[in-house]
């Protein structure tokens, strides 16, 4: 096979990358601006001003997590150039479909979750035609596949769910009975402490954390970041509170809104930061492996050991695909689909609920509702009393006039905190974590602590949650499955397959596009 084909292999994954981006971002564009558009905190296009901003940001902060594509689930030392051009196509073709699968359908789904388990997939197929070929044992596929970090991958994922909401929850808890539903006093006592805290917190993990992957800090100024950064959250906790006192004191300004804008401009960059990986990480990498094989004097047969060292992104090719992701977040009606979802199981009032009751929600709803009956015997009866005037619903009013604010100004600002302090901490630390899952466990975990899903409505939202997350399941199955297919069918048709398969995918999104 002539090295031309590859070129043209190259250029579809490129292709490919902007179609991903593309999908992927009207899949998590519900992650970053529901808080905002739930709360009705601006206009709209205020807010998509705001999180356009945070998404050129944080693509600069993504060059670490790049190598997660290259060595995060397989051996590349294993794979030689042809073999890993065919496993990252066999991913990217996968990704798109699924993706897309789930935008048509307003399911949020995790685009970390599919592209590991993608790789997953493939890395395994290639593996076994590569163990088989050799006449090896199947003992031997757990060399070629990097199983310890795929493991660790998969349950920091899952194990983020978990904490996720439990935070999200915990912090609501803490926020409503300090300011209760009518905060229009309370906040005038505690705003500018509790805004400091949630301004410092974001600033020390986006900033502080985050700022170890980005490609434009040299190892010398990050060193004198983290030395000095006890210094640095003082002063921004003294400076931000006392900038929100003056704010709320002399210029009548709400503060719960520019700390939802504020944390809308950090989630977007912990999105861009932690999921642009996710749309081109395969790509560059497939894009690296080429460069590596044509610089070679037997590029077909060489292995590609390159890729287990640090490989630097440029920086320009991060801001192309922030631009692009910019572009989808303003134009995507997918996008609307999905965000629409989330918000409607996290509404604090009633409306029209957009999933069913089933014999097992009403079982759940049921069972939580005995514990927390039998539960409350234990709690005095002054705490009780006290907690129930702290959380009286009544006290909720939209401020919009047309009523359609889902929740208000404090669960709004505490999504946000929470969710960009989980999502920048795991990226500082190198570790993929699903955006998705994090900001809907945390929504559901502020709306079940707002006591949102009351007596009427919990059954419905009970099935709505187990949707999302059986569907999250179904990602990761779907995923490996049909990466493993695509991988064999390509390696076994090459140039023939890789055309097929593209006629497929376009025929597949042409008709969900139409559905």
């Amino acid at each position: 096979m002539s090295m031309e084909l590859f070129v043209i292999a190259v250029g579809i994954l490129l292709f490919c990358a902007v179609f991903d981006l593309m999908v992927g971002v009207s899949n998590d564009a519900a992650n970053f601006l529901n808080s905002s558009l739930g709360s009705r905190v601006a206009p709209r296009h205020v807010i998509m001003i705001v999180a356009s901003l945070g998404i050129i940001a944080g693509v600069t902060f993504s060059s670490g997590m790049m190598e997660v594509a290259r060595k995060g689930i397989f051996h590349p030392h294993f794979f030689t150039m042809p073999e890993l051009i065919t496993i990252f196509l066999a991913v990217m073709l996968t990704d798109i479909l699924l993706l897309d699968m789930f935008n048509t359908f307003g399911l949020p789904t995790s685009t970390t979750v599919s592209i590991v388990f993608e790789l997953l997939g493939a890395a395994v197929a290639m593996s076994v035609i590569k163990i088989i070929q050799a006449g090896d044992s199947m003992a031997n596929l757990s060399e070629y596949i990097n199983t310890a970090k795929a493991m660790m991958i998969i349950m920091g994922i899952l194990l983020s769910v978990i904490v996720a909401f439990l935070f999200g929850a915990i912090a609501q808890f803490i926020s409503r009975i300090i300011f209760t539903f009518d905060y229009s006093r309370t906040i005038k006592r505690y705003g500018a402490l509790w805004g400091g805290v949630a301004l410092t917190s974001i600033v020390f993990f986006i900033l502080i954390k985050g700022a170890k992957g980005a490609s434009f800090i040299t190892p010398d100024t990050y060193a004198a970041i983290t030395t000095n950064a006890l210094t640095i959250l003082l002063l921004v906790f003294i400076a931000s509170a006392v900038l929100l006192q003056v704010l709320m004191t002399f210029f009548r300004v709400n503060i719960l809104k520019p700390i939802i804008l504020i944390g809308t401009f950090a989630l977007a960059l912990a999105f861009a930061a932690n999921d642009l990986v996710n749309f081109i990480g395969v790509p560059l990498a497939g894009f690296h492996s080429y460069k590596i094989a044509a610089a070679s004097a037997d590029p077909l047969n060489i292995t590609m050991d390159a890729l287990s060292k640090k490989v630097p992104s440029e920086t320009y090719l991060l801001l192309i695909a922030g631009i692009i992701m910019v572009l989808t977040l303003w134009f995507s009606r997918k996008a609307r689909t999905v965000s629409a979802t989330e918000l409607g199981l996290g509404q604090q009032h009633e409306g029209i609920e957009s999933f069913e009751s089933t014999k097992l929600s009403r079982v759940i709803v049921r069972l939580v509702d005995s514990f927390l009956t039998n539960a409350k015997v234990l709690v005095p009866m002054p705490v009780r009393r006290f907690v129930d005037s702290r959380m009286d619903q009544s006290r909720f009013v939209p401020a919009d006039k047309d009523g359609q604010q889902s929740f208000d100004l404090i669960r709004a600002s505490v999504n946000l905190m929470v969710a960009s302090i989980v999502i920048s901490f795991a990226t500082s630390m190198k570790l993929p974590l699903s955006t998705t899952y994090v900001t809907f466990m945390v929504s559901m975990g502020t709306s079940f602590s707002d006591r949102a899903w009351g007596s009427e409505t919990a059954v419905y939202r009970v099935t709505g949650v187990m949707t999302v997350v059986g569907g999250w399941f179904m990602t990761a199955l779907i995923a490996f499955s049909v990466a493993f297919i695509f991988a064999y069918l390509i390696h076994s048709f090459q140039a023939v397959g890789v055309m097929l398969l593209l006629i497929f995918c376009g025929l597949v999104i042409f008709r969900t596009h139409r559905a």
